[in-house]
């Protein structure tokens, strides 16, 4: 049986699924509309110079070969991510084990192994902001020795409030761990159920965008559309300190 965050990525991985999805959410810097703007005026932009793994921007859970993982190990993904981030552009040792020169899909699997225990993926994954805090947490403090400070900003806060610490934390450098759990906008379904970073920000015709990472891609993401989720049950995001 599959977890639900493995039917989540069954139905991500799928061509046709991603093919449709990515041209709905053309990266709006690119000149081409999205989610219904025919174009308009660029605005205010910042995106992190994240990890890149190869070809891929950050890790992609479909290299793993532990079954779980494989399955549903999209928290443990963002956490592995983050911690290679802050190595490499914030200084901080301690978090990745690994080389730091070059980033290799070898290592991050193996990263991923390690990162397991504490992100471990279950039937309905890691689907609370608390359950991350503390299993993140506790890694940073029993394999890097670092006290890494975390705090959850419910779903339930108003799209106002997002957009501010949004962008507060990407200017500060930082990565924002995102959980998207049901959806009412069937465009967000690839999203459903779902871990992944945000690494950038940007005004684009009028609206708030936010460029979501996952499966070693990129998607720029309409926040008011994103963040109305129409169902009681709400995700969120995780915000760090460093």
């Amino acid at each position: 049986m599959k977890t639900a965050a493995g039917m989540q990525r069954a139905r991500f991985q799928s061509g046709l699924t991603r093919m449709a999805y990515h041209k709905r959410n053309q990266n709006p810097y690119s000149g081409a509309s999205h989610s219904g703007h025919d174009g308009g005026a660029l605005g205010m932009k910042n995106e992190l110079d994240y990890i890149r793994i190869g070809a891929a921007l950050g890790g992609n859970q479909e290299w793993f070969t532990d079954w779980s993982m494989y399955d549903g190990g999209c928290a443990a993904v963002t956490a592995c991510d983050v911690c290679m981030y802050l190595t490499l552009r914030k200084g901080i040792e301690g978090l990745y084990p690994y080389r730091t020169d070059r980033f290799t899909r070898q290592d991050y699997i193996r990263f991923s192994q390690i990162m397991k225990p504490y992100l471990h993926p279950c039937w309905q994954g890691i689907d609370t902001l608390e359950q991350y805090i503390s299993g993140f947490s506790k890694y940073c403090r029993d394999i890097g020795g670092y006290i890494l400070n975390m705090e959850g900003f419910s779903g339930r806060f108003s799209v106002e409030g997002a957009k501010g610490v949004i962008q507060q934390q990407i200017d500060k450098g930082l990565p924002i761990p995102y959980l998207l759990l049901y959806h009412k906008n069937p465009s967000f379904k690839d999203f459903e159920w779902h871990w992944f970073n945000l690494a950038g920000y940007g005004e684009y015709g009028g609206g708030f965008y936010v460029r979501a990472v996952t499966y070693g891609l990129e998607y720029w993401l309409n926040l008011e559309e994103l963040w109305d989720t129409g169902r009681s049950r709400k995700g969120g995001m995780v915000l760090l300190s460093v």
